[in-house]
């Protein structure tokens, strides 16, 4: 069967973003973006655009700009690289074996590249069928129902519109355990294991758990799939909720509380493992493997190491590729 442009059907991997540099401008730009989503802060507009306006983004961006430049590779942004990467690798892994020419597009929620070049991309590619692929394994309002909210906002400025098909997430996938799983064996055969492992998940204020988001449920369910997939037992490991922001409360237990805990009782070592995080990024590189080993070596801990996330790994392109398949249409015989 030879598919025409109408029949063929394209990938939009989407992540959080980036700023274009780490420079206080550039910074500023991407948190103004960033924290004016109302998904994101869910706040009275009017008061929260003062807040935002004469509080943080007068002064964060600095501070922020330094953050990144620790982590700014000859490559620029790691989260944008590491995506460029994961989009190619489901490109090649797709090519040939989903019974349809598929296109595959990276748009950033924030950011660049867009959703709305990512979009058009696929549109001007002949896509009429757009699966929509957040790469956030566990769902929240804050990131993929976000996500939703701006490609449909961008379609909605069309006359004709692709079909659409928004994955909301794959927190306890079995592929994704197993390769999350299989990343750690492979840390702990090459660097030897450590006396306990934390499973670090990004936070959300509590208020948002109680209006209904399923994400801190989804989060604990990960980290008990995975850690029966590793045979760890009870008190080899634990999970917390990290990158709080503002002060109101968080889901708990906090990664930093329990890391100055642990090395305030001397634990000999410790690994860390971001499973939410599929690509490497700012609140990984920065704040859990540097700050957070900080943090835990000045209370008094020994050895820190931070496991790195999946990113480009062969085993998670593979997961992400039967996820598009499952939501391909059936070719006709």
């Amino acid at each position: 069967m030879i598919h025409q442009p109408s029949d063929r059907t394209g990938v939009l991997l989407t992540n959080l973003g980036t700023p274009d540099a780490p420079t206080t401008a550039a910074v500023r730009r991407y948190l103004r973006e960033f924290l004016s989503d109302p998904r994101v802060v869910e706040a009275p507009r009017a008061i929260w655009w003062l807040v935002l306006n004469l509080f943080v983004l007068p002064f964060r961006p600095r501070r922020s700009a330094r953050l990144y430049a620790r982590i700014w590779s000859a490559d620029g942004s790691p989260l944008l690289s590491i995506s460029e990467r994961q989009a190619e690798a489901l490109r090649v892994e797709l090519a040939g074996r989903a019974g349809t020419p598929l296109a595959v597009a990276l748009g950033m929620r924030y950011g660049n590249p867009s959703l709305s070049s990512a979009l058009r991309s696929l549109q001007e590619q002949g896509c009429r069928r757009i699966i929509v692929l957040p790469m956030y394994p566990q769902y929240s309002a804050s990131t993929v129902a976000s996500t939703f909210d701006a490609v449909t906002a961008e379609l909605a400025r069309q006359r004709a519109l692709p079909s659409l098909v928004l994955v909301s997430g794959y927190h306890d996938r079995p592929g994704y355990i197993r390769a999350l799983a299989s990343s750690i064996r492979e840390f702990w055969a090459e660097h030897g294991r450590a006396d306990r492992l934390l499973m670090s998940f990004h936070g959300i204020p509590v208020r948002y758990a109680d209006a209904g988001d399923p994400y801190p449920d989804q989060c604990r369910q990960t980290a008990a799939l995975l850690a029966r997939e590793l045979g760890l037992e009870e008190g080899a490991w634990q999970l917390a909720f990290q990158s709080r922001f503002g002060r109101e409360e968080w889901v708990q237990p906090y990664t930093v509380t329990t890391l100055e805990e642990w090395g305030r009782d001397a634990l000999g070592s410790v690994d860390v493992v971001c499973p939410g995080f599929p690509a490497d990024c700012l609140e990984t590189l920065e704040e859990i493997a540097l700050t957070n080993r900080g943090v835990f070596r000045s209370a008094g801990g020994g050895v820190y190491r931070y496991i790195p996330a999946l990113n480009d790994r062969d085993d998670h392109i593979a997961v992400l590729a039967d996820i598009v398949r499952e939501y391909l249409p059936r070719t006709r015989p």
